[in-house]
């Protein structure tokens, strides 16, 4: 089966890595060959932490998300270190509701998140600790895949080869042009470098202001992030925002205020209004999109739906009834 998938954002390289795995003929389609800051996964926590994303998000997103850690390791390292959920003093009814929302969590003193964090010693109380979750490098993981894929004969070009069969639509936001009910919601991050720091898993700390995720990418650098607002815009980070967030950073440990910043990252996350993702298909066309912040977190357990879909007929459950 010869199938076209446009765009070669995370969704759409999962998309193609799983068709062709499959033993489908595989074009992707962008308008640029590698992956880079153009698009919105290049921006991307890379945390695969399901269970911390159901304190705020619908079960589907734990259930699918759960599958992430092992299609992953197919492609790219996965790091299975957990991730470690922190609140200030003055902030710890937060944490109370954090845990009741969510599940797969222990709750850890000041001496065990000493054994965790040792560069935290001292300076938290008790937080949550959900060990079976993991991280891992989105440029990496994008480059991995785009490696992958070229190794079996599927190469990103900048126009489809052929019109008939069937074509993926996997852009993002772009494709609002086709999804009327599709939104953006801007996303802001920052990439720094904290030498004075050594943490080994991801850190969501609960602020009052704005809840911060710092994820270690190694050698001292860090994604620290991440804004969640109801814009499509893609070029410009708030001052706000970039004061928050790094007040939050400075709040989970005073060193980070001698961080030297190398990157700001924005971009606008494609969403639908309950937050979560489709699967829709009009004739020859399938379209994947909406996954809102999740992208590295569900793209593998859609684009095994999709190719379910094309390849053996099974409706996804993420098909809206009113498509066929």
């Amino acid at each position: 089966m010869q199938v076209s998938v446009t765009g070669a954002g995370v969704v759409g390289l999962c998309v193609a890595a799983e068709l062709a795995g499959r033993g489908a003929q595989v074009e992707v389609v962008d308008r640029v060959a590698t992956p880079g800051p153009h698009a919105c996964s290049w921006w991307a926590g890379g945390m695969l932490a399901p269970w911390c994303e159901k304190e705020s998000a619908e079960e589907p997103v734990l259930r699918l998300g759960r599958e992430a850690m092992d299609w992953w390791q197919q492609y790219t390292p996965v790091i299975r270190a957990g991730t470690l959920v922190l609140t200030l003093d003055r902030d710890s009814r937060k944490l109370d509701q954090f845990a009741r929302r969510t599940s797969a969590y222990d709750i850890v003193d000041s001496e065990t998140i000493q054994t965790l964090e040792p560069d935290l010693a001292g300076r938290f109380d008790r937080g949550l600790y959900f060990a079976q979750e993991a991280h891992l490098s989105p440029r990496d993981a994008l480059n991995a895949l785009t490696s992958r894929l070229a190794d079996r004969g599927v190469t990103i070009c900048g126009k489809a080869s052929r019109t008939d069969g069937v074509s993926i639509d996997c852009r993002g936001l772009a494709a609002s042009d086709a999804l009327k009910d599709l939104r953006g919601v801007k996303g802001e991050m920052l990439l720094i470098r904290c030498a004075d720091v050594t943490l080994n898993r991801p850190v969501r700390l609960l602020h009052p202001r704005i809840p911060l995720y710092i994820v270690p990418r190694g050698n001292g650098v860090y994604m620290l992030g991440a804004t969640m607002i109801e814009s499509s815009d893609r070029d410009r980070i708030t001052a706000r925002s970039l004061l928050e967030m790094l007040s939050a950073a400075y709040a989970l440990h005073p060193a980070f205020a001698e961080a030297e910043i190398i990157e700001i990252g924005v971009d606008a996350r494609p969403a639908f209004p309950d937050n979560l993702p489709r699967i829709r298909r009009d004739g020859d066309v399938i379209r994947v999109n909406g996954l809102y912040r999740h992208g590295f977190l569900l793209s593998p357990a859609l684009a095994r739906m999709a190719a379910d879909l094309l390849l053996e007929g099974i409706k996804p459950e993420v098909m809206d009834e009113d498509y066929s």
